[in-house]
């Protein structure tokens, strides 16, 4: 499953702290974030639950870039 979630985050290389963080998320299959359209788009593993896997994805990413914001 994939989905895209509005992100705000304040410049191109927080951006990338962020998706490398995602990408290190049990759950996560693939994480791409785009500073230029404040955007994040996850693609869950089969059988894990959204909310668990973006709760730790948050968390992931506030551990790279604390002012991140997922709106969820």
């Amino acid at each position: 499953m994939k989905k895209t979630y509005k992100i705000e985050v304040d410049c191109a290389n927080c951006a990338l702290e962020m998706e490398e963080a995602a990408k290190k998320v049990a759950g996560v299959e693939d994480a791409t974030v785009s500073f230029m359209t404040q955007k994040m788009k996850i693609e869950f593993q089969e059988g894990t639950q959204e909310s668990a896997v973006m709760n730790a994805v948050l968390a992931a990413c506030r551990k790279a870039e604390p002012d991140c914001q997922i709106f969820l």
